[in-house]
């Protein structure tokens, strides 16, 4: 008993200050702004119409059954949402606790992994909380951080532990099931190679590979199983149309001619120093990589038996996104932190050489805050044009301070380098996130827009929109009814002969007089505009009539000075 409650102190203490700083640091981040179009309110939109529709089978956007996504995100979200009501609070703690598991996991994982080399349990977490990609798009409600944890716990019931060498099927199982219930099918190519390449990192597979693999096919099963037993009622409950997209055209889409983010065969190899940051720019990690040498250690060949094969796999499926292989992102660390602890271990003269630690990233950031320093100069005489020039000059100064000292404690030599490294890499992602937050995201904030449809919606005014709809408006708005798409030409004309007081939103690159004289509203909006429009006066202008003069002044919200000259 006494050894057990050991075991749990020591445990408790290995999550200390990582899992405290990280928390904290994200849950700075995430609320610093509200949900980001397109991805977290699209997710967000789907939530909202499953929970006011009371669509709990199959998930729904703008009052259509939406095949891309399965439903499990979707019901953790409702469920907080019956206990603290409905809000975009919630959904955010969510990806939180979400974040804080993958590192969680992952250092039990290395403890799994590298019994040896207590160092790579610390190490790795410290890793994995630093990479600035993943960090900002953990500030996203979205599907992959979710699927990082299910990835991450199948892989550690994969791994041995001390008194039992047999992996622990049934949970395998039913994490695959829960993967593929948060994200589809996906979920196996995460885990498939590890576990079919059991033989080249686990002495139990290798000895028992016949209960690997037959073990291995069951647990796999009833993942399917479970996913299944919400597909198949969902596919006859979701229509003829829904089903097919479900079983049959969404998933082979995106892997042969994808309809959506198709990309070339190389695209993900220039990504990965990006993807990597700060890591990739710590020479300390190139040396330890390129140093290993045969026979690796079991940890190191199964972060070899992961990352590989699923890169290999990503490559070849054309469609392409940077967070596709976001649950990678912890073997990343695994492998990064297994190597450097092997050359602490095996060359210790060459772990120590100063030349490899930290000093080019220590004098890029110091570089950094010079830059910022002196834009405000740089804008004031022409030098530098652009939006995000001007809006971030502003607040450069205050910030160049933070990446000049961050510059200088990568400039420190002796013990902490790695944790130096992380925190500066944490620091300076949350920085970055601030500056954004005071500068360009009234560029990414609907709520002005959101808050007139919703009026709208409210009195039943029918609301159409020019283009592709993403459900940016839905939740913000918590709209009841769906929104008309419509095109130029005939479709426009036909809704504004059928709804005279509805509404119609577009989305154009240039705002022209018109909108400021007759649009209900105007927003700038990414690179663009959002423009609401009476559906009347917009179908009037494009005809080539003259519309009605407006009853009240168009709303113009959010239009900072750069954009201000814009207009002029």
């Amino acid at each position: 008993m006494a050894s057990s409650s050991y075991s749990r102190s020591e445990h408790l203490r290995s999550l200390w200050p990582w899992l405290p700083l990280w928390t904290l640091a994200a849950l700075l981040a995430i609320f610093s702004h509200g949900p980001m179009p397109l991805y977290s309110t699209r997710t967000l939109a789907v939530a909202w119409e499953m929970w006011n529709q009371h669509h709990w089978l199959v998930p729904h956007i703008n009052g259509e059954p939406y095949s891309e996504k399965v439903p499990l995100l979707f019901w953790l979200i409702h469920a907080g949402w019956a206990v603290f009501g409905v809000s975009d609070v919630w959904p955010r703690v969510l990806e939180v606790i979400f974040g804080g598991a993958q590192l969680v996991l992952v250092s039990l994982l290395a403890q799994r992994l590298f019994p040896s080399r207590p160092w790579v349990a610390k190490g790795a977490p410290w890793m994995l909380l630093a990479l600035g990609y993943a960090f900002l798009f953990g500030l996203q409600v979205m599907y992959e951080v979710l699927l990082a944890v299910w990835v991450l716990a199948a892989l550690l019931c994969l791994t041995p532990k001390a008194g039992r060498a047999e992996p622990r099927w049934l949970l395998f199982g039913l994490c695959i099931g829960l993967g593929l219930l948060t994200k589809g099918p996906v979920m196996m190519l995460h885990v498939a190679f590890p576990w079919l390449l059991g033989p080249l990192w686990n002495d139990w597979a290798r000895e028992h590979r016949a209960r690997w693999y037959g073990r291995g096919v069951l647990a796999v099963l009833l993942g399917g199983a479970m996913l299944l037993a919400w597909a198949l009622p969902a596919g006859f409950s979701g229509g003829e149309a829904y089903r097919q997209r479900l079983f049959f055209t969404q998933t082979a889409g995106r892997v042969v001619n994808a309809f959506d983010h198709a990309r070339p065969f190389w695209w993900y190899l220039p990504m990965i120093p990006a993807l990597l940051f700060p890591f990739s720019g710590w020479p300390r990690a190139w040396a330890a990589l390129i140093a290993l040498r045969r026979p690796l250690d079991a940890g190191l060949r199964f972060a070899l038996c992961w990352l590989l094969p699923v890169l290999l796999t990503f490559s070849f499926i054309s469609g392409k996104q940077l967070y596709y292989p976001l649950p990678e992102f912890a073997g990343a660390a695994l492998l990064i932190a297994g190597a450097v602890a092997v050359l602490r271990d095996q060359r210790p003269g060459l772990a120590g050489n100063a030349w490899l630690g930290t000093w080019p990233l220590g004098v890029g950031g110091i570089l950094f805050g010079v830059f910022l320093f002196v834009l405000p100069v740089l804008v004031a005489h022409n030098d530098l044009h652009g939006e995000w020039f001007d809006s971030t000059q502003r607040y450069s100064r205050f910030f160049s301070v933070v990446f000049v000292l961050l510059g200088a404690l990568l400039l420190l030599r002796g013990r902490g380098e790695m944790r130096r490294l992380a925190f500066a890499g944490l620091a300076g992602t949350l920085a970055l996130n601030t500056l954004f937050t005071l500068t360009m995201w009234q560029n990414f904030d609907l709520n002005p827009s959101a808050g007139l449809l919703h009026a709208a919606d409210a009195d039943n005014h029918a609301i159409g929109i020019l283009g592709n709809y993403e459900g940016q408006f839905h939740f913000a708005g918590r709209l009841t009814r769906p929104i008309e798409r419509l095109y130029e030409g005939r479709s426009l004309q036909d809704f504004a002969q059928r709804h005279p007081d509805g509404l119609v939103v577009e989305h154009p690159e240039k705002l022209g007089g018109d909108a400021l004289r007759y649009a209900l509203l105007v927003q700038p909006f990414r690179s663009g505009w959002v423009v609401i429009w009476p559906a009347t006066s917009l179908a009037d202008l494009r005809a080539g009539r003259v519309p009605p003069e407006p009853a009240h002044p168009t709303r113009v919200y959010q239009v900072d000075e750069w954009r201000f000259r814009a207009l002029q």
